[in-house]
């Protein structure tokens, strides 16, 4: 219990927050220099892309809170009781089951009329979901507002391919890493400003529950007008990527999403099949696992909705210094296929590190291997995964990567949140950092893909 407090004070002291604020502004420093180096093509996407993941991480942190306000003691459905945990899972699992739905759509919607459309109505629907999250009076009206945002955010995958389409193959992974960057500095910093909405939208300015209802709204408000925001942006100053005109004429019948879905299972030993399978059993294990993390650091180091923004500030400023700095020259020295499974090796090792630590800085030792981990693997399995799909397909597996990663986040949080609940608070990140681990023996072989481009079907 002492070190609990000792954690909690730790978190609340002026100097910590001064030296977290230090170390943000010093890596926007570094950022800024490295922007020099960037294409300018790639900017102006990932200036939307940041925009587009600090209005989200503005919410996510948060969503526990919301969650345990509108349904402290659980609820009961059909004689079984569900706790916060599980609710929790329920929550966040509505995301992903409509970017599941969405994901596929979107790419091939993407691959056929163009990528910078499909960017301008999914931030619209993101728009409409984070102003119905800010008035959510009830789990229900907040299921509904994860199921529209999870519609808006199944663009991923647009996104990536936009990258792909916009990049020689060697600076693939180098581009995506600069992308990564940009969001996990939303990542960074997105929590610390819904914290701040809060604060501001908690004030006297009305009385009574007036006051209360504004402040759990203003983060909502905030990111709906980022999301506006951003549409002004993306219609302005991003061009359209796919140059229809150059695409070589074929007969070749394009693949459904419905058939793209069952050639993953099907052919799973296809190079494109096993890039995917790695992708989501990886970030199904580790998202899953953070779906309960607010309530973990509640319960091991009392960690509130106040504090928590600087610990996804830490680990988000330590994913862009890793992604600005060290990705491009890690990609060189090992390639994307031995530098993935380094960045697996240390995403599980963070994972299970958290619940095995006792104090502050053992936590922050951990927690800061999970951004190299994330940093290493991801971008680079995306990367390599642009390299086996052939060009006109390819926001369709950009898509497909999105949807069996959709599939990963539906049920982890589910089973992470019923060992929450069931078998206790650090069991989440046991099972986790097993399934990641595992991902190793689909990847051998592929090392051959990690230079020269391969085309799916070709």
């Amino acid at each position: 219990m002492i070190i609990q407090q000792n954690i909690a004070q730790s978190f609340q002291s002026p100097v910590v927050r001064v030296l977290l604020g230090v170390i943000a502004i010093g890596l926007l420093y570094v950022l800024w220099r490295e922007v020099r180096k960037i294409p300018a093509k790639l900017f102006t996407l990932m200036a939307t892309a940041f925009v587009d993941m600090l209005g989200l991480l503005m919410i996510i942190p948060l969503l526990p809170f919301y969650v345990k306000s509108l349904g402290a003691d659980g609820v009961d459905i059909l004689g079984l009781h569900l706790g916060i945990g599980t609710i929790m899972g329920f929550i966040v699992a509505s995301f992903t089951v409509a970017q599941l739905i969405s994901a596929p759509m979107w790419g091939r919607f993407s691959d056929r009329v163009g990528r910078r459309p499909t960017l301008l109505i999914a931030l619209g629907a993101s728009a409409i979901a984070y102003l119905i999250f800010g008035f959510a009076h009830s789990l229900l009206v907040l299921f509904l507002s994860r199921l529209v945002q999870g519609a808006g955010g199944g663009t991923v995958g647009v996104i990536q391919a936009y990258v792909a389409d916009s990049t020689d193959p060697k600076d693939r992974a180098r581009a995506l890493g600069w992308l990564s960057a940009t969001t996990n500095l939303g990542v960074a910093l997105g929590p610390v400003l819904g914290s701040f909405a809060i604060t501001l939208g908690s004030r006297d300015l009305m009385p009574g529950a007036a006051t209360l209802q504004m402040g759990r709204a203003a983060p909502g408000i905030i990111a709906a007008g980022l999301c506006l925001l951003n549409m002004v942006f993306v219609a302005r100053y991003l061009k359209e990527s796919r140059d229809f005109t150059e695409e070589p004429h074929t007969d070749e019948k394009r693949q459904t999403s419905r058939q793209a879905i069952w050639r993953v299972i099907s052919h799973s030993s296809e190079p494109s099949s096993r890039l995917i399978w790695i992708y989501a059993i990886a970030i199904g294990a580790f998202q899953g696992s953070f779906s309960v993390l607010a309530l973990f650091l509640n319960v091991r180091f009392q960690v509130t909705e106040l504090t928590i923004g600087y610990f996804f500030m830490y680990v988000g400023a330590i994913s862009v210094f890793t992604r600005v700095l060290l990705l491009g020259r890690m990609v060189d020295w090992l390639g994307e296929a031995n530098l993935s499974r380094l960045g697996i090796v240390l995403l599980a090792a963070g994972v299970v590190g958290m619940p095995l630590s006792q104090n502050l800085w053992m936590l922050a030792i951990a927690a800061g291997l999970i951004p190299l981990g994330t940093a290493f693997t991801f971008p680079c399995v995306t990367a390599l995964l642009s390299r086996v799909t052939a060009t006109r397909e390819r926001g369709l597996y950009m898509g497909m990567q999105q949807t069996y990663g959709g599939v990963a986040r539906i049920i982890a949080p589910l089973f992470f949140g019923w060992a929450f609940d069931s078998i206790g608070v650090a069991s989440p990140y046991f099972f986790s950092s097993a399934f990641i681990l595992g991902t190793l023996f689909l990847g051998f072989g592929l090392d051959q893909y990690a230079r020269p481009e391969r085309r799916h079907g070709t």
